[in-house]
């Protein structure tokens, strides 16, 4: 019998006010950030475009945690919210070992996190060649804010590691 599909979705957060002087985890989203954010979650509310997350592991950052609240008011439906100090400035690497902890109870993760951690990640884990090619050419010329990047795996989740992931889909929603 196949091992079910596991589904990550890797998305950094929304556009975010440049302040001078107050600390960066502080940064409050702007206003096309906060229209961006609920954008992703009217996406994420079809059901055919991505599975639901199970778990959301969110960056303890002003920014990351308006762009969930965003999310969910623009409909997205998820399961447990976990707030993750670890995400925040963390790089590909770092973001690994949070998502390998991951009960294998749990078949859909969205992580919410920053640049340039979650675009190294996403790149580092989706193998060329496997899946379509058009969202690789996408996430291939940049990650802006509410880039969505959508892979799958049939590892556990322990067993994520690089090149083991194929890229769905690969999104950038405005509001």
């Amino acid at each position: 019998m196949p091992k079910p599909e596991r589904t990550l979705l890797l998305l950094r957060h929304a556009k975010a006010e440049q302040t001078h002087g107050a600390p960066d985890h502080s940064r409050e989203l702007a206003s096309r950030g906060r229209d961006d954010a609920r954008a992703v979650g009217k996406w994420l509310s079809d059901p055919s475009h991505a599975p639901s997350p199970d778990l959301v592991i969110c960056s303890t950052s002003e920014r990351t945690r308006q762009t969930l609240e965003g999310l969910l008011t623009g409909g997205a439906l998820v399961g447990e919210v976990r707030f993750e100090e670890r995400v925040y400035d963390a790089g590909a690497t770092s973001l690994l070992d949070v998502l390998q902890e991951v009960p294998d109870s749990v078949d859909t993760v969205l992580m919410i996190g920053h640049a340039p951690g979650i675009p190294m990640l996403a790149t580092a884990l989706a193998l060329e060649g496997h899946g379509p090619s058009e969202p690789l050419e996408h996430l291939s010329k940049g990650f802006p804010t509410c880039g969505l990047a959508i892979l799958g795996f049939e590892t556990s989740w322990v067993a994520l590691a690089a090149e083991t992931a194929h890229l769905r889909e690969f999104v950038v929603l405005r509001g």
